[in-house]
């Protein structure tokens, strides 16, 4: 026994030895090895000090000066087998200011999905999909672009396209040879003539609802586009 001849202030109860802590799971990385873990796209990444990218000029009838659109890509994993390009912010400039409150907003919108990182292919088709109540315009070879968003929207699927993030939207060899077929078959035959004249496209050519430009003609009795293919018939 003990005797306790002073005030008890405080105490203390013995706890047996603590468990020995579960070691952590070693989840295999990614690509197996020993090698270190891949580098993904997500809004805490630091910028580094030097970007690459690539510069695009945009002239449009609807305004008398160029925008000029830089987009800057990271890239992850470099050295690696893993190496990836990805696009990390976008600047546009124009001497006009009659756009510069909306080209601001779009810019930081455009480069936050960007940082966010994962699928950014959608922003390509939700800029196509942008239409000028004043109406849109016409580019050099038939092509119709429904606004200047628009516009920046092929910009950016350009870029996609170029970094590897997108397929091209060409045509097959196939589908090539037979609409280079038709085309000399339609020339050779009776030619329409309307608005769309000075096309790069045969002369009375209509404007496709898919791909925007003034390539559809009469074709073995039914409407075919000779840019993008798409055909009534399925």
């Amino acid at each position: 026994m003990i005797k306790v001849d002073k005030k008890i202030v405080g105490y203390a109860v013995n706890q047996p030895e603590a468990e020995k802590k579960e070691t952590k799971k070693d989840f295999p990385r990614e690509g197996g090895g020993d090698r270190a873990e891949v580098i993904r796209m997500h809004e805490k990444l630091e910028r580094p000090e030097m970007l690459i990218g690539s510069t695009y000029k945009v002239k449009t009838p609807v305004s008398d000066h160029a925008m000029y659109v830089t987009i800057n890509d990271i890239i992850l994993n470099e050295g690696t087998e893993n190496e990836k390009r990805r696009p990390f912010e976008v600047f546009i400039n124009s001497k006009n200011l009659d756009h510069y409150q909306w080209i601001v907003a779009l810019t930081r919108i455009i480069s936050a999905v960007f940082r966010k990182g994962g699928d950014v292919t959608f922003l390509v088709e939700e800029l196509k999909a942008v239409f000028d109540p004043r109406g849109g315009y016409w580019q050099p070879g038939g092509k119709f672009m429904p606004s200047i968003i628009a516009e920046l929207g092929h910009v950016v699927e350009k870029h996609l396209i170029m970094i590897g993030m997108l397929a091209s939207p060409e045509l097959d060899a196939g589908q090539q040879q037979l609409i280079a077929e038709k085309r000399v078959e339609f020339e050779e035959s009776k030619k329409q003539q309307d608005a769309f004249a000075d096309s790069s496209y045969p002369e009375g050519a209509l404007l496709c609802s898919k791909c925007n430009t003034a390539a559809v003609i009469m074709m073995d009795g039914c409407q075919t586009c000779l840019s993008c293919g798409d055909s009534k018939c399925g």
